[in-house]
């Protein structure tokens, strides 16, 4: 749990308020009329930001007083700026936008082919039973092979394809 200071406005948590009361006897909650008795007010948990997925995040941006209560504040985010580095080279918003998005497409793709790899791993058995029995490998476990193997290409590879099911 966090607290607010009323005179300086500085947010801590519980367990720094008590370190710095070393002397003060606290119950093991500490109720409002505790707080209000050293001049704090209780931070509740405010609303996360509205995102839209998968670039978009919700970051703490402070607190903020809503109706005489304190609350945790979140902005929608990643925000970009434009900036210049010592050398006068301006890198836009747009530039890094671009490549905030690419990482975050290249670690979800990695991530789907991972798990691609364990499921096609899981069903390996099936291929090497045939192949030391000398019988066909079922067709629906060769769909369902084939359609893992494909993901890549699929729509809305990495974020929102449809894994294929695996047969019984």
């Amino acid at each position: 749990m966090e607290i607010r200071n009323r005179s300086t406005g500085a947010v801590t948590t519980v367990s720094q308020f008590k370190s710095e009361h070393p002397n003060t006897s606290f119950p093991k909650q500490i109720t409002t009329d505790v707080l209000d008795s050293f001049g704090y007010d209780a931070v509740l948990n405010g609303a996360q930001a509205t995102v839209t997925a998968p670039y978009g995040v919700s970051t703490r941006d402070g607190v903020e007083e809503i109706d005489s209560k304190w609350f945790t504040k979140f902005i929608a985010g990643p925000v970009f700026t434009d900036t210049t580095d010592d050398e006068d080279v301006v890198t836009t918003a747009a530039d890094k936008e671009a490549a905030y998005k690419a990482r975050i497409d290249t670690e979800a793709a990695a991530s789907v082919r991972t798990q691609r790899d364990q499921l096609i791993a899981e069903t390996d058995w099936v291929v090497v039973m045939a192949k030391e029995t000398e019988t066909n490998i079922p067709a629906a476990m060769k769909t369902y092979r084939q359609a893992l193997r494909d993901l890549p290409s699929a729509a809305g590879f990495p974020h929102t394809m449809t894994w294929p099911e695996q047969p019984a």
